[in-house]
Formats: structure tokens, C-alpha cells, sequence
């Protein structure tokens, strides 16, 4: 089913803390997203199914959180319905793109608007069920373990229950534009 289809069928996200009134002064939006753009990060495609239904959407914000047990954590903004599927579905997959996968990441970014964002993508259920990208680079097929809300983000940390790699440079994004990385030395 399509997003547009399923988003009636999504519950909203809980609302974020306020820290209006915090004792702590946070940098200015501004200044922190142009120091942001400087950190290359890979890109992404999160993906769910479940009863709250298939979602996929491009993230940065991924990481590894531990390898015993091994498990990482995405971040996910909550206006996204992947963010509430996810959480509703108890279960994701990481797909890391490869460099030649802008196609794909602009896709689940929503920059092309595709009724459905799977469409003609070849794709996989690992152990979760949750849609394994074919041609991804890396796969980590996730159960959710917690769910942390920040900001306008929730912060998902899974328990990768299967993996898959390939060979190949992945897909970076810095300073607002795909790259790919080069060796130093």
C-alpha cells in the first residue's frame, strides 16, 4: 500500500518535550546546521512492514550502537510515517546505499513522487519481515528494542537479527550533496 493509503492508518507520534524552558541554552538552529553540513555521513534507506504497513524513507542519522550484542540506532524525523510505523511495526531494516544509489536515496526521500516508493525495487524479508533493499551495500535487519523521542526526531535503537554486505563504496552525503569517499594514503 502506498503512504497515502496507509497514513489514515498510522497513529500520530507523542509529543516532543519542550525545552523552552530549559536551564541550558542550546546554539542557534542556524549556526548548528551549517556546522552540520561539514560531517559527511552515509546514507540510508529505512525501511518497516508490519500491521502499521511498509514505509521507507532516507535517513543520515544511523550508527552503531554496540557489537555485543550488536545493534544500531537511526533517527527518524516524526512528521515521516516510517517514524510511527516503525514503532508500531517493532521492527526495521538499515539498507546503506551504494555510491551509485542516488536514484534510490532521492526516491525515499521523497524528492520523486511515486505512489509507491517500492515500486519495481527488488526487495527481500529477512527475519523481521521488514523490506531488505537487494542492491543495498549493507543490510542490518533490526527488532526494535527502545524508542526515544528528541526534538522533532525519534531515536530507534535495534537489535540487528540479520546482516548482509557487499563489496563497493557507499553513498555519502556532506555539505548538501552525494559523494563518495576516497582513500587518503
Amino acid at each position: 500500500m502506498s503512504e497515502a493509503m496507509m497514513s489514515h492508518a498510522v497513529p500520530k507520534m507523542p509529543p516532543a518535550p519542550d525545552f523552552s524552558a530549559s536551564a541550558f541554552v542550546a546554539v542557534g538552529r542556524e549556526d548548528f546546521v551549517a556546522a552540520m553540513r561539514n560531517a559527511p555521513t552515509a546514507v540510508t534507506v529505512v525501511t518497516t512492514d508490519g500491521r502499521a504497513g511498509r514505509y521507507g524513507v532516507t535517513v543520515s542519522a544511523m550508527s552503531s550502537v554496540s557489537a555485543d550484542p550488536p545493534a544500531v540506532l537511526v533517527c527518524v524525523h516524526d512528521a515521516s510515517p516510517a517514524a510511527a510505523a516503525i514503532a508500531l511495526n517493532k521492527a526495521f531494516c538499515v539498507n546503506l546505499l551504494a555510491a551509485d544509489q542516488v536514484e534510490l536515496s532521492d526516491r525515499f526521500a521523497g524528492r520523486h513522487k511515486e505512489a509507491d516508493r517500492f515500486a519495481g525495487i527488488g526487495t527481500d524479508a529477512l527475519g523481521t519481515g521488514a523490506p531488505a533493499l537487494r542492491d543495498a551495500l549493507s543490510i542490518f535487519d533490526c527488532r526494535l528494542l527502545e524508542t526515544h523521542r528528541f526534538g522533532t526526531h525519534s531515536v530507534f535503537i535495534g537489535l540487528v537479527v540479520g546482516a548482509r554486505h557487499g563489496e563497493g563504496a557507499p553513498l555519502v552525503y556532506h555539505n548538501r550533496a552525494y559523494c563518495r569517499p576516497t582513500a587518503v594514503a
